[in-house]
């Protein structure tokens, strides 16, 4: 059993190896530059062999030439192919099996599977006419049946390894083009909304104009200023016309987003969905234009409908205030138990949409259970993206994210004019 001390050295140098692997996957110069040395170090074993058998080299030069050979692995995503043929003269020179199994399995990896099984025939043929040859070594095959249990699993353990490892690839990007179409998915329809809200508030006040300027018009009588009036209400028709063919006209139908006049209604949905709410609206808010209102709204919706998913019992609150000419919206949400560490886990996601709290979703932590691990109240995923488009649409800022033991999404747009 160790003692403390060791154990501890243990964990940390377990962590530093998984640090240093991370990097690695991340950095593919850096992880070519560690294949290439390991299979060198793997061919150095035969470096005595090399350097007593039937061949001019000495123990340097059989040194320098498999550095030469290993060295080709750096090119192996770009050209799997160059490592491919110089394992093919290691083959046929020094009898070296070692680069060929790096070569085809970066066949494999980088050209899928039909250059892998090209290689694995070429690599096996090629073996084939070299063992048919004198100076073939014992210790490679002394028969056919040896030769070929010896060659044939090498290659094509090789090759199938790096196949596998090409498929794997394909399915994280297959899976990341899908996540990255969701999300655009997700602000292109907040966008379809923001055109509607935007044909429904607009269009409404061209109405009110055209009508009112109509009204003056027929007040004025034959005064000079009657012609003005009839056509400015004649320039608002038009522009409301126009506003139809943009939006209505390409497919944009559907009411428009309430204002902060439903998220009271909102707020009670939450508390009987299990998720109570604290609410607080300044009551200068009631004065914004529609829009903003409409953008406060989806805000709030969003958040607490990812409230009620993620941390079903916690309470939310909301605050709407307006000063100094800004608006700014704060949703918070404490974290419930376990999830600090959660939080922890996943680390600062990049960007203000928080995308490290959706993966810890998706891995299946539960919601439920004393004291059971779970995800960030506020979801990461395209419904933030959507409530980030909604706020910009207005000229404002948008963040989510852990701080101070809660999850908390923060809205910060200006006003306008208060009606």
């Amino acid at each position: 059993m160790y003692d403390l001390p060791a154990a501890e050295a243990l964990r940390k140098a377990a962590a530093a190896a998984r640090r240093l692997a991370q990097r690695c996957a991340r950095e593919p110069r850096a992880l070519d530059v560690l294949t290439a040395l390991a299979c060198l170090a793997l061919m150095a074993l035969d470096v005595p062999g090399l350097a007593a058998g039937d061949n001019s080299l000495n123990g340097v030069m059989a040194a320098l030439v498999l550095t030469a050979g290993a060295s080709s692995l750096l090119v192996r995503r770009v050209a799997p192919w160059v490592p491919f043929v110089v394992a093919l003269v290691l083959l046929g020179w020094l009898h070296e099996l070692t680069l060929a199994q790096f070569a085809l399995y970066s066949l494999g990896r980088y050209r899928g599977r039909l250059a892998g099984a090209v290689g694995v025939a070429g690599y096996v043929s090629f073996a084939y006419v070299m063992f048919t040859l004198p100076g073939w070594p014992v210790h490679r095959g002394e028969t056919l049946s040896e030769f070929l249990s010896l060659v044939v699993p090498i290659g094509v353990l090789a090759a199938g390894v790096g196949v596998a490892a090409n498929r794997q690839d394909l399915v994280r990007e297959l899976q990341a083009q899908r996540a990255a179409t969701q999300a655009l998915e997700a602000v292109q329809q907040e966008r379809l909304r923001i055109a509607r809200d935007v044909h429904d508030f607009v269009g409404r006040e061209l109405t009110l104009l055209s009508v009112r300027s109509q009204v003056l018009a027929r007040r004025a009588g034959s005064t000079p200023y009657a012609t003005g009036f009839d056509e400015l209400s004649q320039t608002a028709r038009s522009a409301h016309r126009m506003l139809n063919e943009i939006i209505v006209q390409r497919g944009v139908d559907g009411t428009p987003t309430p204002g902060l006049e439903a998220l009271p209604e909102l707020a009670a949905a939450s508390g009987r969905a299990g998720s109570p709410v604290e609410l607080l609206v300044d009551g200068a808010a009631y004065r914004l234009s529609p829009l903003r209102q409409a953008a406060v709204h989806r805000v709030v919706q969003e958040c607490l409908t990812n409230a009620a998913k993620h941390a079903p019992g916690e309470v939310v609150e909301v605050r709407v205030r307006v000063a100094g000419g800004r608006l700014r919206v704060t949703v918070r949400n404490a974290l419930p138990v376990g999830a600090v560490g959660a939080v922890g886990a996943a680390g600062s996601a990049p960007g203000p949409a928080g995308a490290g709290f959706a993966g810890a979703g998706r891995s299946g932590v539960g919601l439920s259970g004393a004291g059971a691990a779970r995800v960030a109240p506020v979801s990461a995923g395209i419904g933030t993206a959507g409530m980030a488009e909604r706020v910009h649409a207005v000229g404002g800022t948008f963040t989510a994210g852990p701080h101070a033991g809660a999850y908390v999404v923060e809205a910060d747009l200006p006003t306008g004019d208060l009606t």
